[in-house]
């Protein structure tokens, strides 16, 4: 762990390379066989590093899973901070979906996050840990849905926030949903239908 403002050292960047690796290894396994049947041989045999090695970053596999979580979050909150409007909203979600049909590795992939909330009605410390990644990014994107409706001199209660940000987050979890079961569909009829979505539940779209 670097100290607040400095630099990481060398160990420490070896370190989280290390980490990234081993969870880049158990995406790819957990992807392809499932959680249970996905062992830590296998995540050991994909990061081509001995079942030893990997148990100095992870005491186990939920210690992985869990990981893998935190890590979704770091990357939703800072894509959500980069965001400056609505209409770079419904972009990102549309570029966002097209990446989940071609399984791009640079994003979480679909049938993943379909899994990890399978698993978190088996398991209270994954589902404890996916509930605190919600309530964490349900408040960055509360603050960024009044920061968007001040800045367009509309006022929303809370309560009004509350209510768009879950209509939006429904819709792009059954995104996650349909790019899992047809990963065919238009992404000009996703375009379409965020923007629609989009109009309904916000006063401060863009034209």
């Amino acid at each position: 762990m670097s100290i607040e403002g400095q630099p990481p050292t060398r160990a420490q960047e070896h370190a989280q390379a290390q980490r990234n690796r081993i969870l880049d290894a158990a995406e790819r396994n957990f992807i392809a066989h499932g959680f249970h049947a996905a062992g830590m041989a296998g995540i050991a045999e994909s990061a081509q590093m001995s079942p030893g090695l990997i148990y100095r970053y992870f005491e186990s596999k939920n210690a992985i899973i869990l990981a893998i979580s935190e890590r979704q979050l770091q990357e939703k909150q800072a894509k959500l901070s980069a965001l400056q409007s609505t209409r770079e909203l419904a972009v990102r979600l549309c570029k966002l979906f097209v990446e989940w049909q071609r399984q791009d590795p640079g994003v979480i992939n679909p049938a993943l996050l379909l899994e990890m909330s399978a698993e978190a009605t088996r398991d209270s410390q994954i589902a404890q840990a996916i509930l605190n990644a919600d309530r964490l990014s349900q408040e960055q994107g509360s603050a960024w849905f009044k920061r968007m409706a001040e800045a367009a001199g509309c006022s929303l209660s809370d309560e009004d926030i509350a209510q768009r940000l879950f209509a939006v987050q429904t819709f792009v979890d059954g995104l996650a949903v349909r790019a899992v079961r047809d990963p065919h569909v238009d992404p000009k009829l996703v375009s379409e239908s965020m923007r629609l979505c989009l109009r309904h539940v916000l006063c401060f779209e863009e034209s």
